[in-house]
C-alpha cells in the first residue's frame, strides 16, 4: 500500500486535556480513534508497551480507521525492560500475532529501551550480544525500531548492526540524547526511519500535566526536523514521526506546527488524511 513519504503523527490518540482542545467537548472516547485518523496518517499506540492487546481490541483499532492509515506499536515493556530480550520468545510471538491482525495498517513495531545502569547492562557490547540473536528472530516482513537511551552506545557501529539487519535506528529530539546533526555517521539505517519528538519530561511536567495547550516554543527545533526530513525524504526515505505531549505540551498542536513550517518553506505539499465527515476539529479550524 502506498503512503505519503512523511507519515505524522502522535504517540497516542488519548490524553487528558486533548478534550475540547482537540477533540470536541462530549465526544464519547469511542470515537477517538475514528475523529483522530481523520487528522493524522498515523499513530503511535502507547498502551502497548504496558501489555499485549487483546484481539478483541486490536480488531477495534482496524475497524474504526481508514485504509491507508498506519499504526506503530511499542514492544511490551515485559520484552525490553524486565527480560531484556532474554527468554522471552512466549511474549513475542504473542505479541506479533495478535498485533499482526493490522494486516497492511501495521507500520513500525517499535523496541523503547530504557536508559541502562551498569548493573543491568554494563555496556554496548553486552547488549549486542543480547541483541543480536534476538534480531534473528524477528520476521523480515515487518518493520522494527529501536531506540537507545544511553547516549554513549550510539556510534557507527551499532549503527552498522542495525542496518545489517534493516532494523531503524530511532531518532529522537529529548534533552538528554544527540540529534541527527550531532552525531558522526549517517543515522538512516534503513530504507524508513522513526523520528520521536520526546522533548524534557521532568522539566514540562513541572509547568504542566493538562497538555491541552502548547507550553513551550519549539519553532527552532521543529524548524530544524523540517529541513532534515525534507533531506531524507529526497533520499528515499520513507518517514515515521510522532509527537509526544511532553515535547511542547500538546502533540497535535506540534504536528500543526511542523506542517505550518514546512510549507513556510515553500517545500511540497504534505497531504492529509481525508476528511469522512464535516469538520469538527477546534484545533485545525
Amino acid at each position: 500500500m502506498n503512503h505519503p513519504p512523511i507519515l505524522l503523527g502522535t504517540s497516542s490518540f488519548t490524553a487528558t486535556g486533548w478534550q475540547g482542545s482537540f477533540y470536541p467537548k462530549g465526544m464519547k472516547p469511542s470515537d477517538y480513534l475514528a475523529f483522530y485518523a481523520e487528522h493524522f496518517h498515523t499513530v503511535e499506540v502507547d498502551s502497548t508497551f504496558y501489555a499485549c492487546p487483546t484481539a478483541r481490541t486490536v480488531e477495534n483499532w482496524n475497524a474504526r480507521t481508514p485504509d491507508g492509515f498506519v499504526f506503530s506499536v511499542k514492544i511490551p515493556q515485559s520484552i525490553t525492560h524486565d527480560k531484556v530480550l532474554l527468554n522471552c520468545d512466549v511474549e513475542l510471538k504473542e505479541f506479533l500475532e495478535t498485533i499482526g491482525i493490522l494486516g497492511d495498517k501495521l507500520g513500525s513495531i517499535l523496541f523503547q529501551f530504557p536508559s541502562f545502569d551498569k548493573w543491568k547492562i554494563k555496556d554496548r557490547h553486552e547488549f549486542a550480544d543480547r541483541l543480536i540473536p534476538f534480531l534473528k528472530k524477528l520476521p523480515t516482513e515487518r518493520k522494527f525500531a529501536i531506540e537507545i537511551r544511553n547516549k554513549k552506545w550510539i556510534d557507527a557501529e551499532f549503527a552498522n548492526l542495525l542496518r545489517e539487519h534493516k532494523i531503524a535506528l530511532v531518532l529522537q529530539d529529548r534533552s538528554f540524547m544527540p540529534s541527527p546533526s550531532d552525531l558522526k555517521f549517517d543515522p538512516i539505517t534503513a530504507d524508513w526511519t522513526y523520528i520521536r519528538w520526546l522533548g524534557d519530561r521532568k522539566s514540562i511536567e513541572e509547568q504542566t500535566m493538562t497538555w491541552d495547550k502548547t507550553v513551550v516554543d519549539r519553532t527552532v527545533e521543529l524548524s530544524s526536523w523540517v529541513d532534515y526530513c525534507y533531506q531524507i525524504k529526497n533520499r528515499g526515505v520513507l518517514i515515521y514521526a510522532y509527537a509526544n505531549n511532553h515535547y511542547a505540551g500538546h502533540a497535535p498542536a506540534t504536528i500543526e506546527q511542523f506542517r505550518k513550517l514546512w510549507q513556510a518553506k515553500g517545500l511540497p505539499e504534505l497531504s492529509k488524511p481525508p476528511r469522512m465527515r464535516p469538520k469538527e476539529s477546534l484545533l485545525f479550524e
